[in-house]
């Protein structure tokens, strides 16, 4: 086989629909559009959400509740995460964030009591349960 031998699959390339050109390409007059209408007209097609008149599902089913746009969005962790960290290490927000355990945008983090702690943590800055605080300070660790 030589280079000036390859070739595509038969049946593999097409030509692409040129409509417009004319009543012998079989696509001239309404360029496959169909006579007048929405669709037919430059720029025209329906709506989002459109069913053809009919009242729309988005109107038929009944509206509940609302949605808080002053609600913070925190991460939770588990005590368990944290040993991953050096004995004595101060955990902060950035330092969550640059062993990612926490990824996105969030308001906060909180620490929660699942799992056990066996080295000391310091915690600057987040929001930690009872419970969780307990076995940080039981390792001899302490939450500011």
């Amino acid at each position: 086989m030589q280079l000036h031998d390859l070739a595509p699959a038969p049946g593999s390339r097409k030509n692409r629909k040129r409509v417009g050109r004319g009543p012998g390409s079989g696509m001239g007059k309404t360029s496959t559009r169909g006579h007048k209408g929405l669709k037919a007209r430059a720029g025209g097609n329906v709506r989002p959400g459109f069913e053809g008149g009919q009242m729309p599902i988005y109107r038929r089913l009944p509206k509940r509740g609302f949605t808080n746009i002053f609600k913070n969005n925190y991460a939770v962790l588990n005590v368990r995460e944290l040993d991953r960290f050096d004995d004595g290490a101060t955990i902060d927000m950035e330092t969550l964030y640059q062993a990612k355990l926490v990824k996105g945008r969030v308001d906060g983090i909180k620490i929660l009591g699942t799992g056990d702690v066996t080295k000391k943590f310091i915690i600057k800055n987040l929001l930690v349960s009872n419970t969780a605080r307990e076995k940080i300070q039981a390792a001899g660790g302490s939450v500011e």
